[in-house]
């Protein structure tokens, strides 16, 4: 009873400081104006939020939203955190030729993409994956990477608004060397705050697409998941994205959980060179919004993409699986040879036309 008379105060002091801090910009704003005239049009718009294809609790089990938050923060869970230092490579980005093809995974979900003489950064967090910074640290080392250390960038795409997807700070440090921010409807509000112009947002609801030049172009695709950087959820929308190339057709997952989604982006793109997939992070408490290991086997199954790599892990922990399972079973997966894993170091750069299996590093 003690314990959790102390951890319902220590919550209340969080929920307190939260509350304090409301008017925070890190927090991006809500849609409004234009931009909420769009949303209530939208067919993926309903009862005032955003929703799934497909009915999506957002917990699967008869615990509370408290207790589970409770158990999250407080429990003891072994392996989540590794005892080593993960890995890393500081890579000189700005040096690349402009005509090498590489992908360079910096740990989660973020990535650099250079391709066909693109510069691209997908869900960049450099800062913090949490609003307060003692919340979701990195693990040891893995945080290396820094807006500064950055080209100037054609595309920085965003999936979603998560913290651990939209690091405020990063955004604010790239601003002015951002072509274009391409984002799911409503997210452009978040930029909109922080300083980047209207004419700079590429804002995109499911099954749009936008030609970003003659020969490059980025189709918006479903994703199961949600949305939220405050307490009102699901006001902004989060997605996929397939980004068609010259030289590569791109899958950019972000976070979902399995969902008939995948087969009809299948079916529709039938030819993935790579796929960016989500890889960690679940729990059969929410194995709704974030894939099991098993369900992701179903993904690669019906995306059938020529190889992937298979972050959100390595960085945070932010499930009660051990840091490295997700790594393990994927690994273990590859083996029958359907598909390509890339496993690169963080920071490691990796070529588009690599086609022999990475190693194993973990």
């Amino acid at each position: 009873m003690k314990k959790k008379v102390v951890i319902t105060f220590i919550l209340l002091a969080l929920f307190g400081v939260i509350g304090i801090a409301a008017s925070h910009p890190s927090l991006g704003r809500s849609p409004r104006g234009e931009r909420l005239e769009r949303i209530n049009k939208s067919p993926n718009y309903r009862d005032g939020k955003f929703q799934n294809l497909n009915p999506t609790p957002q917990l699967t089990t008869d615990k509370s939203k408290l207790r589970t938050m409770f158990e999250f923060l407080f429990e003891k869970r072994e392996g989540t955190r590794p005892d080593v230092q993960i890995p890393a490579i500081k890579s000189d980005l700005k040096s690349l030729p402009i005509d090498s093809n590489v992908v360079v995974w910096f740990g989660h979900s973020s990535y650099y993409l250079q391709i066909d003489g693109k510069r691209i950064l997908v869900d960049p967090v450099f800062y913090h994956a949490a609003p307060l910074a003692f919340i979701n640290k990195p693990f040891k080392k893995t945080n290396i990477y820094k807006p500064d250390d950055m080209p100037d960038i054609d595309y920085l795409i965003i999936t979603h608004d998560h913290w651990d997807h939209l690091d405020y700070k990063t955004a604010k440090k790239l601003k002015g060397r951002v072509e274009k921010v391409i984002c799911p409807l409503g997210v452009g509000e978040h930029f909109e705050r922080w300083g980047y112009k209207p004419e700079e947002l590429i804002e995109l609801d499911w099954n749009e697409n936008e030609k970003l030049a003659d020969d490059m172009e980025v189709y918006c695709l479903p994703a199961r998941h949600f949305s939220g950087r405050s307490f009102k959820g699901n006001q902004t929308l989060w997605a996929s994205y397939m980004l068609q190339l010259p030289s590569q057709n791109i899958f950019i997952g972000g976070d979902s959980g399995y969902g008939n989604h995948y087969r009809n982006i299948g079916e529709r793109f039938p030819s993935i060179d790579l796929a960016l997939l989500e890889n960690g992070q679940y729990n059969e408490n929410w194995r709704y919004i974030h894939h099991l290991p098993e369900d992701l086997l179903k993904v690669i199954d019906e995306l059938k993409p020529k190889a992937i790599i298979a972050g959100h892990n390595s960085k945070y922990a932010l499930a009660k699986h051990s840091w490295k399972e997700p790594l393990d079973y994927i690994y273990e997966a590859s083996k029958n040879g359907n598909f390509i894993l890339l496993t690169p170091l963080i920071g490691e750069i990796v070529l588009f036309n690599q086609t022999n299996q990475t190693g194993k590093w973990w």
